[in-house]
């Protein structure tokens, strides 16, 4: 309020410096006292000279040097009666420009401006800037201006996967109700709003967890995410066909290169399911092609045989590579297998070695990129 205060006497000052000249009375009276002035030295220019102080030409060279002075002296009279006569004018547009000017000044701020707008100190400027604060307090701030606007859907769409990732289950079933409250249904959102209520239940698909799920397919029926923890429920209340039929449907519709891929290989081999295609490892691992004969005996092997026998195929693969680089496909395959086995050293190598294979192919390192990124590496 005190900065208002001082802007207006600045304002009020600003307008008095221009508008006081015009208020004032103009110098009228200047050129009637030197003709009265002039006249007394005519008069003094007579009594000199009869006195016998100066002699006639020097008195008739001082007169005609005080008339023409005099003639002046009226003239300039004669200029200066109209501007007397514009002062109340003048006054009338000091006092409209004093009043007029603040008037239609507020009245453009009251239609243009942002009056009720409150105010953003700078310290809290500097606290919104400072995107390298730990994520508790970007957190927190977003938490309180949600507070303040709780429709603002786009602000609850972006606070739950956070509050899911800092394991804030309770909290992210309420963001992301809200998200679909204000911002809108959709299928990926009651999907993640599934997989917070798994949260809450320490990863068990419960019955209202599942019925999001369901909410989820009813929106999309191509919804990775919502599908998997379907066949997960199904495989939950023993019902390992329903749930093995489920997740074949998904790998058999989904792209080859899905990130998804090895997780619901994982599954399907867990509850005995045949994965098109070729066969997991027990962490997920999508292995080269076998004959169908080769992916019933994998079925049948204990756990370490199998992952014996994945880890078999794994090497013959890079070995395979290293003759064959321009498959960019085995590439990834050979790096996503490392990956999920745990051998990150192996992977990021392998990653190297295919880069270098396929680095004078512009479309092959295309691919390879591409397929990086699928894999949560930098392309």
């Amino acid at each position: 309020m005190t900065l208002w205060f001082v802007f207006a006497l600045m304002t009020v000052a600003a307008i008095f410096a221009v508008l006081w000249p015009l208020s004032r009375r103009g110098r009228a009276d200047t050129g009637g006292s030197e003709v009265v002035v002039y006249r007394d030295q005519l008069a003094e220019i007579d009594r000199d000279m009869a006195a016998g102080i100066i002699g006639a030409a020097e008195a008739d060279a001082a007169r005609v040097e005080i008339s023409r002075r005099l003639l002046a002296a009226a003239d300039l009279i004669g200029r200066e009666t109209p501007v007397q006569g514009s002062l109340n004018l003048r006054r009338t547009a000091a006092i409209v420009g004093l009043v007029g000017l603040p008037v239609i000044a507020s009245s453009f701020y009251l239609a243009l401006g942002s009056p009720r707008l409150g105010d953003f100190p700078l310290a809290e400027r500097g606290r919104v800037a400072d995107a390298n604060q730990p994520l508790a307090n970007l957190v927190a701030q977003v938490e309180a201006h949600l507070e303040k606007n709780p429709t603002d859907g786009r602000g609850w769409t972006v606070l739950a996967p956070v509050l899911s990732r800092l394991g804030r289950y309770d909290d992210a079933v309420r963001a992301y109700r809200n998200a679909i409250t204000y911002a809108g249904d959709s299928a990926d959102r009651r999907a993640d709003l599934g997989e917070a209520l798994m949260g809450t239940a320490g990863g068990v698909v419960t019955a209202d967890a599942k019925a999001e799920f369901e909410r989820a397919v009813a929106l999309n029926g191509d919804d990775a995410k919502a599908n998997y923890f379907l066949g997960l429920a199904a495989e939950q209340d023993g019902r390992k066909a329903d749930a093995a039929a489920l997740w074949q449907k998904m790998l058999a519709k989904g792209p080859s290169d899905a990130p998804w891929r090895p997780l619901v290989q994982a599954a399907l081999v867990r509850v005995g399911g045949s994965v098109p295609g070729g066969v997991s490892a027990p962490g997920g691992v999508s292995a080269p092609a076998l004959p169908d004969s080769a992916v019933a005996a994998a079925r049948d092997m204990s756990e370490a045989d199998r992952g014996t026998m994945i880890k078999g195929m794994v090497d013959r693969l890079a070995t395979r590579l290293k003759t064959n680089g321009d498959d960019v496909e085995g590439w990834l395959r050979l790096v996503r297998a490392y990956l999920v086995m745990g051998e990150r050293d192996k992977a990021m190598s392998a990653l190297a070695d295919a880069r270098q294979a396929v680095a004078n192919d512009a479309d092959r390192l295309r691919q390879l990129n591409e397929g990086l990124k699928n894999l949560g590496l930098d392309g």
